[in-house]
């Protein structure tokens, strides 16, 4: 009997299915999101026809209901059992074989703020978006994944209180799909999604649900634009990674065909809805056309001004420059793949697990935005400091002038101060909150350097007098004008020799940097600047001081190309010299440029968007390493693209503000010539290379900080080596041995496109990391993370802490530092505080720059902390869960760390005497100007 129902299992393959639903799902009803269950009412007539024939029953096809009742008696006997039998028979094989299992799909989505999802009456995203399943198992016709038909979604469910309190307000929808497909399908790894609507929508996740099996989620965090805008249709990945040779079958050529699509052809301008990561030069800078004093050089692509790329937009070029990209409108962006701007939309609550509750945040601001100036200020100056307080709030007025304040009386810093920006006033910096005089010391200026906005340029000095690499023959000689006898006096007793030998004496040296283009920065009347070298002595105490400032600029003399001035501090710490509090100010002018241009920019946002584009390009969201890396890039290129256009733009912020004006990108340039390396970014490498630590394999990470109290050094070592021991616990996870590193391609093309197209200009320098070994691969991850988080954290968010108080940390100077017995020398005599703000930063340079500065020194809510996924379910794998659990928890004990330094009297450069304790590597924070706060990628 049941080789007579093999024998005719093809002619009723389709029934027997049918009847075999129906007996198993009688109360089943058919779907018109996928192929319909059949039901017992419409199929069993035909089955019942051919139990009719293989039963005996003759071959007239009659219904079993309607045969003689004395044939059923005849035949009866014969032949009960053996068609109870070959009933069980088809059961067994079809409802095994080719039981149709349902597949039950969740998504999460949102509409751009202020959009309605009915259009007559209908909902657009579900008459209009068509959804689609691809198998991990590959179909052996197609050589692709096995494939669902295209099905419209279903039931849209809202969030009961989801809204955004912003200008605009936007809702979360939940949105279901489902599919019947054979047993043998195998498990969906990937979705296709087609919008046939004009308008766009973001899909924050799926999630799905196979009958009896597993739940599958898949991250997708993307917008999608109507399908005849794309060249390909949207295609989501799972949360499981593979390496690329451990690809399911189904999911290998698509896997390729999404990472072709997102490198593009390198043609046209790419518009609003593109995905396309590419690169280009940093052509955009300048606007020729509107005025050829904007005219600024192209960066990347020469020897002259070599520079990382940036993503390109394909706009059209200048009509008075051929090299030059015109800018963009002031009301339009910058191009960059939609999904890495800034979301004006919430994601932090997931309606797949019955979300009823209230939800409130706030958008990301764009760098144009910013507070404007206070008023109407023209280019005069300030004439007291107390004019200059009044943009504060009232409280520095509460106590008299240099009296602590206690902390009742201090400035709440730990919320958003005045996110409107209808206030009158700034909120009162901090390196002033406590002691409004305090930051004039000399103590002060020197802790700074270890513990301020810009800690990463401070070296030891090995040689006295310091040398210029400059060319001699250009610039004079390499030594200096200062002399040992300058110094010795100051030394505690020992000689210049005894404290280099000793590591006593230090040096923050701004002559190169500076000295090249000094001609043509104070060709521009109302700038004065000067190259620096500034000479430091650690004391007894432990304290860092300076003994010697040197100020330099070019001659006319041929025989002495460059003139030098010496400034020593005054013999008692009573005595307020002007002269040296101006030559002060302009070495906190040139490491305020320095830190804007190489510290911050180069060395954070420049550097790492190259990495970011390979990423895209090469790493496939399948790739153990993509969803690893995510976050660190997360938001960059969009604060990348608001800089150029608004920060280091020709004219623009930087460069009316900054001392080297219109010279300040090639600045940059020049330092990305000169002294980037790639495996010097990694934070041991850079402390050894400034000889402000020394390898030590009994000390704490294997090195000794050659100035225990070093805020930065120190902290950042703690985040250091919990970055490198969470890199190493995920690599782990996914390469076993080092062949599986040499052997993914992908991962070999992320990094050699990023090493020798994203940074061509620096492809044959030294500093390189091979991509050879798990070691590598490791060490080459931690500096990338480094980077993106703690470094890019330690020299933005205390900008506005340090240098919202523009005498702190002055961006331009005005004025040369007066020669005794000259008018300028009586002015500073008579009236020392006027003649010394009308020597640094005018009012409309400091409202300017405090304006950006407070920008971007805040928190914003949607910010994620080094330690923190605000989604869960980037990943399926319980161990990497597990490693980044410990990553977190390690986080914290460094968070209680840094607590406890702040709070250890011994630690004297933690606090100062503005009692401004280190916590920009304290990890999180609240929102707002909190000068604390490590954000997982370069996003402000």
């Amino acid at each position: 009997m049941l080789q007579q129902v093999c024998g005719i299992s093809s002619l009723c393959n389709s029934e027997v299915l049918h009847y075999n639903y129906a007996l198993t799902h009688p109360n089943s009803t058919p779907s018109s999101h996928g192929p319909a269950p059949p039901t017992h009412q419409t199929k069993l007539p035909k089955f019942r026809k051919v139990i009719s024939v293989v039963a005996g029953l003759g071959q007239s096809g009659e219904p079993f209901r309607k045969a003689p009742l004395g044939t059923v008696r005849s035949v009866a006997a014969d032949h009960a059992r053996g068609l109870i039998e070959m009933r069980r028979s088809i059961n067994h094989i079809f409802s095994s074989e080719r039981r149709r299992v349902e597949i039950r799909v969740c998504l999460i989505l949102q509409v751009k703020s202020g959009a309605d999802l009915e259009e007559d009456g209908e909902d657009w995203i579900a008459e209009n978006v068509l959804m689609q399943l691809i198998s991990v198992e590959m179909d052996p016709e197609t050589k692709t994944g096995k494939a669902t038909e295209k099905l419209k979604l279903e039931k849209r469910m809202r969030s009961k209180m989801l809204v955004i309190k912003s200008v605009e307000s936007t809702q979360k929808f939940k949105y279901m799909a489902r599919f019947y497909v054979d047993s043998d399908f195998g498990l969906p790894g990937a979705f296709v999604m087609e919008n046939h609507h004009s308008k766009e929508f973001y899909l924050e996740s799926c999630t799905i649900q196979i009958q009896g099996r597993s739940t599958i989620k898949f991250p997708c965090h993307s917008w999608i634009y109507n399908s005849s805008k794309c060249a390909n249709s949207r295609v989501f990945f799972s949360n499981k990674a593979y390496l690329p040779n451990d690809t399911p079958k189904g999911l290998s050529k698509l896997r390729q065909q999404e990472l072709a699509s997102l490198r593009g052809d390198r043609k046209g301008i790419r518009r609003e809805w593109d995905r396309i990561y590419d690169y280009d030069t940093y052509n955009d800078l300048g606007d020729p056309d509107r005025d050829r004093e904007l005219l600024r050089p192209v960066l990347g692509g020469s020897s002259e001004h070599p520079y990382p790329r940036r993503c390109r937009t394909g706009r059209q070029h200048a009509k008075t420059d051929i090299y030059s990209e015109r800018p963009v409108p002031a009301i339009d962006q910058i191009y960059i793949p939609r999904d890495e701007r800034f979301l004006t939309i919430n994601q932090s609550s997931d309606l797949s697990t019955a979300d009823d509750s209230e939800t409130t945040a706030e958008p990301a601001k764009e760098i144009t935005s910013v507070r404007e100036p206070l008023r109407e200020v023209d280019s005069n100056f300030f004439e007291s400091l107390r004019e200059l307080e009044d943009l504060y709030r009232p409280i520095l007025h509460e106590v008299a002038p240099g009296e602590a304040k206690s902390a009742e009386t201090l400035p709440e810093q730990s919320a958003v101060a005045d996110p409107d920006h209808t206030s009158p006033n700034y909120p009162v910096p901090m390196v002033i909150a406590a002691d409004d005089m305090a930051w004039m010391s000399d103590v002060e200026f020197a802790r700074q350097t270890l513990a301020g906005l810009n800690p990463v340029v401070i070296k030891s000095l090995k040689v006295f007098p310091p040398e210029s690499n400059l060319d001699p023959e250009i610039y004079g000689k390499r030594g200096s004008a200062l002399t040992a006898v300058d110094l010795e006096p100051q030394l505690e007793g020992l000689s210049v020799q005894q404290a280099v030998e000793q590591k006593k004496l230090f040096v923050l040296d701004y002559y190169d940097s500076y000295m090249p283009f000094l001609d043509r920065i104070n060709a521009v009347n109302s700038v004065k600047s000067y190259a620096s070298r500034t000479i430091l002595f650690l004391t007894k105490q432990n304290a860092l001081t300076p003994v010697a400032i040197e100020l330099s600029r070019p001659s006319p003399d041929k025989a002495n190309p460059v003139t030098h001035r010496v400034f020593l501090p005054p013999a008692t710490v009573k005595e307020v010299d002007w002269l040296w509090q101006l030559a002060k100010a302009h070495v906190a002018a040139n490491d305020s440029g320095y830190h804007q241009l190489v510290s911050h920019w180069l060395r954070s946002h420049a550097t790492l968007e190259p990495f970011l584009i390979a990423m895209h390009r090469h790493l496939s969201a399948l790739h153990p390493l993509n969803r690893f890396l995510l976050p660190h890039f997360r938001n960059t290129l969009s604060i990348n693209a608001d800089a150029r256009k608004t920060l280091i733009n020709a004219n623009g912020v930087i460069e009316q503000g900054f001392n080297p004006g219109k010279y300040s990108m090639e600045m940059s340039s020049a330092a990305y010539k000169q002294e980037w390396r790639f495996d010097e970014l990694a934070l041991p490498a850079d402390l050894i290379k400034r000889g402000m630590a020394m390898p030590d394999a009994a000390s704490d990470h294997q090195l000794k900080l050659v100035i225990e109290d070093y805020p930065f050094a120190a902290d950042g070592l703690e985040i250091w080596a919990a970055i490198q021991e969470w890199v190493q616990d995920y690599v782990q996870i996914y390469y076993k041995h080092d062949d599986a590193v040499k052997f993914d391609y992908e991962l070999q093309n992320w990094w050699t496109e990023a090493r020798t197209v994203g940074h061509e200009d620096k492809k044959n320098a030294a500093g390189w990391i091979n991509m050879e070994t798990r070691a590598n691969l490791e060490e080459i991850l931690t500096i990338i993370i480094w980077i993106a988080s703690a470094h890019h954290a330690a020299v933005n968010f205390g900008q506005y802490a340090y240098a919202g108080f523009m005498p702190n940390r002055p961006t331009a100077t005005h004025k040369w530092v007066p020669e005794k017995n000259t008018q300028e020398y009586r002015e500073l005599s008579e009236n020392p505080e006027k003649y010394f703000l009308s020597a640094v930063s005018d009012k409309n340079q400091t409202t300017t720059i405090m304006t950006t500065l407070e920008y971007l020194s805040t928190h914003f809510p949607e910010e994620e902390y080094i330690g923190q996924r605000t989604t869960n379910n980037w990943t399926n794998s319980k161990l990497a869960l597990s490693a980044f659990n410990k990553f977190s928890l390690r986080i914290e004990a460094v968070e209680r760390l840094i607590t406890l330094r702040n709070s250890s009297p011994h630690l004297k450069n933690r606090r100062g005497s503005v009692q401004l304790p280190y916590t920009l590597l304290y990890p999180t924070s609240a929102l707002g100007v909190t000068g604390m706060g490590i954000p997982n990628s370069v996003s402000i």
